[in-house]
């Protein structure tokens, strides 16, 4: 059985360049999921989907219509962690 990878509440940008995400309680990250690709808990829903359609210029409200499985406060959460990954890569300590 593999391990998961650690909670933490924030994203990450390892030394090396490629993008990696901690697991939070909002975005899960298994490696028999999708390839270890984050995805909302308790779904199979890419967070990157969430972040195509806001890029594309869709509202929230058509994300949770495409994706019901994905609640509102999940996607608000994960917005936010988001927000404050880029806030702390902007401002290190």
């Amino acid at each position: 059985m593999r391990s998961r990878k650690p909670i933490s509440s924030k994203f990450q940008q390892p030394a090396t360049g490629v993008r990696h995400v901690h697991c939070t309680t909002v975005i899960h990250c298994d490696p028999d999921i999708l390839s270890g690709e984050p995805v909302f808990v308790g779904t199979r829903v890419l967070l990157q989907n969430l972040i195509d359609y806001l890029a594309a210029g869709d509202s929230l409200e058509k994300f949770l219509d495409a994706f019901p499985s994905v609640t509102r406060q999940q996607a608000i959460a994960a917005l936010e962690l988001a927000g404050e990954a880029l806030a702390e890569r902007a401002h290190p300590h």
